[in-house]
């Protein structure tokens, strides 16, 4: 027996399918702007 109610499962299913998916050439990017120092970690995973 499932420890999720219903509106539990279908919440965790609808996050699944509209979480971001970043290309590669974005992660780069992003770890570059870590990096770099330019901004805080904190800053880059907010945006």
């Amino acid at each position: 027996m499932s420890d999720q109610s219903p509106v539990e499962k279908r919440l965790k299913d609808i996050k699944r399918r509209t979480r971001k998916k970043y290309t590669a050439e974005e992660k780069l990017r992003i770890v570059l702007e870590g990096i770099k120092g330019e901004s805080s970690i904190a800053e880059l995973c907010r945006r």
